[in-house]
């Protein structure tokens, strides 16, 4: 039975927990085919939100020190193919981007709905279009950064479109976050096109309750979508 003292909050929390775990493997206390506690029960553990113990779990995962085996539980990796000797600090991890989207881009939405222009929603239509078009590819990423962004901007607010592309930015420029991103497309994890259709009627209607509640419920379905990756 894995035994852990709870995580003392001082430096950036993800990695902390990462290395916490990190020592148990290389102690050999845990070895190469052994199941972790499940998310919740970590989270218990150490003391700490379930979304920390998420991005501590991906900066093992793209570390080479477990696997994550999606509807099994999370596994000890065999330590001689690790791709890097030490657990660093990746940068910020997605579920920590996804839940300041999610702070933000509801009321950002609901702004652009009273104030998007007859060209603004003309090219939004463009991309949501291209969207349909590339559906359960790749090629789909590009055209939802797009719509996203072009809503920031519909919403006239400078300081709210700059953060949101900030956002996009820090997505890709993130170690933590680029290498989650690319385990869960190798998943055909994508953007669902449903939730964008309801995300633009409400903008077309410019319905602001409709647009605020359809961008709220994109990200968390987002979010949990990302979540089904550590699930047992």
């Amino acid at each position: 039975m894995v035994k852990l003292e709870p995580i003392e909050t001082q430096d950036r929390l993800y990695v902390r927990v990462a290395r916490r775990i990190e020592n148990l493997v290389s102690s050999g206390e845990v070895g190469a085919g052994d199941k972790l506690p499940s998310e919740r029960d970590l989270a218990e553990m150490l003391q700490v939100s379930r979304p920390s113990i998420r991005e501590a779990m991906i900066a093992l995962e793209v570390s080479g020190v477990i696997e994550v085996r999606t509807g099994s539980g999370i596994y000890v990796a065999d330590q001689s193919r690790r791709l890097s000797s030490r657990v660093a600090d990746e940068g910020i991890g997605p579920f920590e981007i996804l839940e300041m989207r999610l702070l933000i881009e509801p009321e950002t939405c609901a702004l652009a709905a009273e104030r998007i222009s007859d060209d603004q929603l003309e090219q939004l239509r463009k991309i949501y279009n291209e969207m349909g078009r590339t559906n359960g590819t790749s090629e789909v990423e590009a055209f939802d950064s797009q719509f996203h962004n072009l809503i920031a901007e519909a919403s006239e607010n400078t300081a709210i479109a700059r953060t949101l592309s900030w956002l996009w930015l820090l997505r890709d420029q993130s170690e933590l976050s680029r290498g989650f991103h690319r385990l869960i497309i190798e998943e055909g994890v994508y953007p669902v096109l449903d939730e964008h259709t309801a995300i633009f009627k409400a903008l077309e209607a410019r319905n602001p309750d409709e647009a605020r509640k359809a961008m709220r419920e994109h990200l968390e379905a987002a979010t949990a979508s990302a979540a089904q990756h550590f699930l047992n």
